[in-house]
């Protein structure tokens, strides 16, 4: 709010500057008016050389000055060929005008080329606000771990979200197919919990590239102004970054580097969840989601078995763990599985129907002699 009220204190003194002094001969009334109007190129000039990295500023001023020292050989130059007439006064002033543009332009350019380090220390400040920039792509936001991970305090520095990045996971929450609207609800989600996190600083920045037409790109192109890096799990975003050498933070990498570290010959307790691609295979999961290829293990199904790691496998999708199950070494208390059915006793046999005792159907008759 205080720039704001400066820049129109600073448009108005220059109007009210023209106003009195009639620089340009016009009433007092179009005078001010083209003061304002001065003031306000001035300040939209300023506006976006806030924008601009250190670097790239230097390198402008720098071809600004070589361009009006060779503007000035030209202007002798021209100043001993042609005689004096308006044509020279207007050739000088085109020269001026063209060597000062493009030694800004070019110097702007090439300005990332230089090294502040070797300036001395009185830049190493803006180097490394400059590095503490962290420029999220639309795809890891969909992906919603970052939210865990900026909770945890793992990221530092300011976490920039393009305007451009927003348009493009607006378009996907619009959008006719329900899982793709979905995801971009998801990521907006993504965004306001990132936003109530008191441990990371949110910018949402309006730069744009409207000569690039891919977001991808302009996410490279923002990176390179910021000099920050951008976060992303977009594998060929990660390879097209590196070759313009814009550092990168992929979120699979980090998942993938958590994943716990086993050795071959350790012993890990896994559930056989089904059958494997080759002969008698199992397969299991860890709780990280890696996959446990157990030999001799498909009659184990439904089981949670110790097994012997015997290799594992890096590969850019994750990593694999090879194991064995022998069931000769494994004792009967190491297989768990679920219980056996308990089967209801059958019913006794009614008195009724029981069969007579031999004995006591035989003593019968000796008692009914007995009586007689």
């Amino acid at each position: 709010m205080d720039v704001l009220l400066i820049r129109l204190l600073f448009v108005i003194i220059v109007a009210i500057v023209c106003f009195l002094i009639h620089p340009f001969g016009l009433p007092k009334n179009l005078d001010a008016a083209v003061g304002a109007l001065i003031g306000a190129a001035i300040i939209a000039f300023e506006w976006r050389l806030r924008a601009m990295s250190l670097k790239r500023l230097i390198g402008a001023a720098i071809g600004s000055v070589l361009g009006i020292v060779g503007a000035y050989l030209f202007a002798l130059v021209i100043r001993n060929s042609i005689p004096a007439s308006p044509t020279q006064s207007f050739l000088q002033i085109m020269v001026m005008m063209i060597m000062a543009y493009v030694g800004l332009a070019v110097g702007a350019n090439k300005g990332d080329l230089i090294n502040l380090a070797a300036l001395g220390g009185v830049f190493s400040g803006e180097k490394l606000g400059k590095k503490s920039y962290k420029i999220l792509d639309t795809s890891v936001i969909i992906d919603g771990r970052i939210a865990d991970i900026a909770e945890t305090g793992f990221l530092d520095g300011l976490i920039v979200i393009p305007q451009f990045v927003l348009r493009e996971l607006q378009l996907v929450a619009d959008s006719a197919d329900s899982l793709k609207r979905n995801r971009g609800r998801r990521g907006l989600d993504i965004l306001q919990r990132l936003q109530k996190t008191a441990i990371v600083q949110i910018q949402i920045v309006e730069d744009d590239f409207p000569s690039v037409r891919e977001v991808d790109m302009k996410l490279i192109e923002l990176a390179k102004l910021y000099e920050g890096k951008i976060i992303t799990n977009d594998f060929n975003l990660n390879k097209v970054a590196q070759l313009q050498g814009v550092a990168v933070l992929n979120i699979n990498e980090l998942a993938n580097s958590l994943k716990p570290i086993v050795l071959p010959g350790e012993v890990m307790r896994v559930f056989i969840l089904k059958e494997g691609k080759e002969y008698n295979q199992g397969v299991a999961y860890l709780d990280d989601g890696t996959m446990v290829v157990v030999d001799n293990a498909r009659k184990m199904i439904g089981k949670t078995i110790d097994v012997s790691v015997t290799s594992v496998l890096q590969t850019t999708a994750g990593k694999m763990i090879f194991g064995k199950w022998d069931e000769r070494t494994t004792g009967r208390h190491d297989v768990k599985a679920a219980p056996p059915p308990q089967v209801a006793a059958l019913p006794s046999t009614p008195p009724s129907q029981a069969t007579p005792d031999p004995a006591k159907k035989s003593t019968l008759p000796m008692a009914d002699r007995a009586s007689d």
